[in-house]
């Protein structure tokens, strides 16, 4: 449950495909987190997008999880587009592009990260980015996904770990949906915020390319991403996409 302390003053949402998506920008996402801090502890925020929008249109147990959030911020061009129409001030705000934000905060603010998801190669990846180009980040623990469901023993027993090292910030990296299932299990459980940022530690840590600026600004990031990963974006992008465009004009 979001703490009541802060309900009046989360940012309103705009439906898109009935589907409620947070209507901010990146520097209002980061001055409520900030007018908020103790608040925003234990809750999550959901990075959506048009494959996570449609999952949630269609899911109603995913809508659930999506709506539940402290913040669902539109990750995806699209979602930013659409959503002006109703909130000039909407934009963007990636997953990759929070992190960099709230590291580059790091630098004036006592934030303490905690890294959870991915393989223990790409976590060291991440992290030996992080030294490098953020030196000044508090990192205070970082652990690799199972790639299988957790018993809720197993999922205790994490909570424990993660809530020892005392973090503000827990950036999650399981992928949709099971980053944002994850996060709705642990709110209120797990002491820090949950950020679900899926590919966005492969961006940092340069794993995987990140579309040019001039891609992202025309919506054609997703055919950036298609290119480098054909045979498994395929299905995704052609079905998702498509079905984003068609539940939009049916909502109109």
């Amino acid at each position: 449950m979001i703490n009541q302390e802060i309900l009046n003053n989360i940012p309103q949402r705009v439906k898109i495909i009935d589907v409620p998506i947070s209507a901010v920008n990146m520097n209002s996402c980061i001055d409520f987190l900030f007018s908020n801090w103790n608040a925003v502890h234990g809750n999550y925020i959901c990075v959506s997008n048009v494959h996570t929008t449609v999952m949630a249109h269609d899911n109603s147990e995913y809508f659930k999880v999506q709506s539940a959030s402290l913040l669902s911020v539109p990750d995806g061009k699209p979602l930013s587009v659409i959503g002006r129409k109703q909130c000039p001030e909407m934009d963007r705000v990636t997953g990759p592009d929070l992190m960099r934000r709230m590291f580059e905060e790091s630098k004036n603010k006592s934030i303490r990260h905690y890294f959870y998801g991915t393989t223990q190669e790409d976590l060291n990846a991440l992290l030996c980015k992080v030294k490098e180009a953020y030196p000044w980040v508090d990192v205070v623990g970082y652990e690799p996904s199972v790639f299988r469901p957790m018993s809720k023993t197993e999922e205790n027993v994490l909570v424990e770990r993660i809530n020892k090292t005392n973090p503000d910030i827990v950036w999650v990296a399981l992928g949709a949906p099971r980053q944002e299932e994850f996060c709705y299990r642990m709110q209120g459980k797990i002491n820090g915020l949950m950020i679900g940022v899926g590919g966005a530690f492969n961006v940092i840590s340069g794993v995987i390319d990140e579309a040019p600026q001039w891609m992202q600004d025309i919506s054609m990031e997703w055919f950036y991403r298609f290119m480098k990963e054909p045979k498994r974006l395929f299905k995704r992008y052609v079905t998702t996409n498509s079905r984003f465009i068609w539940l939009n004009l049916l909502h109109r």
